[in-house]
């Protein structure tokens, strides 16, 4: 097993850039490096500490997690003075989205960085959602919560945060879908099934039935994508009544 100064000398001598790369990316220079490094590393590469600990992105990404939804929570706070608790929550929730922290870390080309004995490209989309939390906890370790404050705001807040916009984004189709059937009594089931295509990555298929009727079918690489694809063309089968109801 490796040792976390031994990764830390790899990657310094194996990518030089990688200092001035990551101070590109956060706007100021990193004082502990090593937070940062463990914010990219993957559980594979079964590095631990003196003491037997594991040393990976993942209880970085918890603590990263912790610091966006603080932010952003006082950020809503402030700015939306008439928003009750249910609002604020629903808001917060739609920043915060798997989705869309996916997209940032994508746009940050994080994964990029990452240190695995996996390929990258055998990753999950939540890989890059997971790195960009992971980063937020190694600001907040390294430099504390106001440089973190300012990270969150310079990379999602000010580019990504329009109130008006997000009043209207809808985050999860199928929990909209639910909700509605519920409260118009209506019965809902969604059959899943393993595909039996013939495409490389394995896929599931869905059909949702509304009142026993099938209403959408959809595809995608996980139950859950395959749900929430047939919950979405539904939802535009019925957006007129749901708008009015919901």
């Amino acid at each position: 097993m490796k040792s976390i100064r031994n990764i830390l000398n790899s990657r310094f001598k194996g990518n030089g850039n990688f200092f001035l790369q990551l101070t590109k990316i956060l706007g100021f220079k990193p004082k502990h490096v090593k937070f940062y490094s463990t914010a990219f590393t993957h559980r594979s590469m079964n590095i631990k500490d003196s003491k037997g600990h594991a040393i990976n992105y993942e209880r970085l990404e918890f603590l990263g997690d912790a610091m966006l939804s603080a932010v952003i929570a006082s950020h809503l706070y402030l700015e939306v003075p008439s928003g009750d608790e249910g609002y604020l929550t629903k808001m917060r929730s739609k920043i915060v989205s798997r989705a869309h922290l996916n997209q940032l870390g994508k746009d940050l080309n994080l994964i990029d960085f990452v240190e695995s004995k996996i390929p990258t490209g055998q990753f999950g989309d939540n890989i890059h959602g997971n790195l960009f939390e992971a980063l937020v906890g190694a600001i907040f370790l390294d430099r504390g919560y106001k440089y973190c404050e300012k990270f969150i705001f310079k990379r999602v807040i000010i580019p990504y945060v329009d109130i008006a916009t997000l009043e209207g984004k809808v985050i999860s189709y199928k929990s909209l879908l639910i909700e509605w059937c519920q409260k118009e009594k209506k019965t809902f089931d969604y059959k899943v099934y393993e595909d039996t295509g013939k495409d490389e990555v394995r896929h599931f298929s869905v059909k949702l039935s509304i009142d026993n009727k099938v209403v959408s079918k959809a595809r995608g690489t996980s139950k859950k994508k395959a749900e929430e694809k047939a919950s979405k063309r539904a939802f535009f089968a019925f957006q007129d009544k749901i708008s009015r109801e919901i």
